[in-house]
């Protein structure tokens, strides 16, 4: 069989779905799993009230418990392959429809699935230090550089001052060091050179 009819025969199983069905894929190594059926989750219509901008605020301030580290909002219009995220809503919205005000839906995901479902940490006890060391780190690394760099810059400025004087004769001694002691500095550095 040559070549072109070869093509036209696999075009047309292709096309007819018999060459080329995902479920004889699955299992197969190097398959492609966003061609196989199920590997994305399907999704029921969500009203307009499910997508408030209350229910997003309150997704916002909460972690998918499903390990990805996003926020539900985020993970449930992001990820479609994650099963949690789209629970986690379904929860948000029946608390909010029973109620519930915003503060009251977190506090009932705080002590359904503990602090570590909020997104930021509550700004009490020891999560005080969450917010507060960073800052004073940053404060005093800014305050440790400048003052590095007033150094260097009087350093800097005084070096002009000690050429000139040299240069008119007068030695002048830096560190308070003795002659003696830069002389055999000087013998050293020369030691060390050969």
């Amino acid at each position: 069989m040559d070549r072109r009819a070869w093509l036209t025969r696999i075009g047309a199983l292709a096309a007819a779905g018999i060459a080329t069905r995902p479920d004889r894929l699955v299992g197969q190594e190097g398959a492609d799993p966003l061609r196989m059926p199920g590997a994305v989750q399907q999704r029921t219509a969500v009203a307009a009230s499910q997508n408030d901008e209350t229910v997003k605020a309150i997704e916002h301030r909460l972690k998918c418990t499903c390990g990805c580290n996003l926020d539900i909002f985020t993970c449930r219009t992001t990820d479609f392959t994650c099963g949690t995220s789209p629970e986690l809503h379904k929860e948000v919205v029946a608390l909010l429809e029973s109620g519930n005000t915003p503060d009251q839906v977190v506090a009932a995901f705080v002590a359904k699935y503990g602090e570590e479902v909020l997104m930021a940490p509550k700004a009490e006890g020891f999560n005080i230090a969450g917010y507060i060391v960073p800052g004073l780190v940053l404060t005093l690394a800014g305050a440790g550089l400048a003052a590095v760099l007033m150094r260097r810059h009087r350093v800097a400025a005084q070096a002009p001052a000690l050429a000139a004087s040299q240069a008119g004769g007068a030695v002048a001694i830096p560190g308070g060091a003795s002659a003696e002691e830069l002389a055999r500095l000087e013998q050293a550095l020369m030691d060390v050179d050969r």
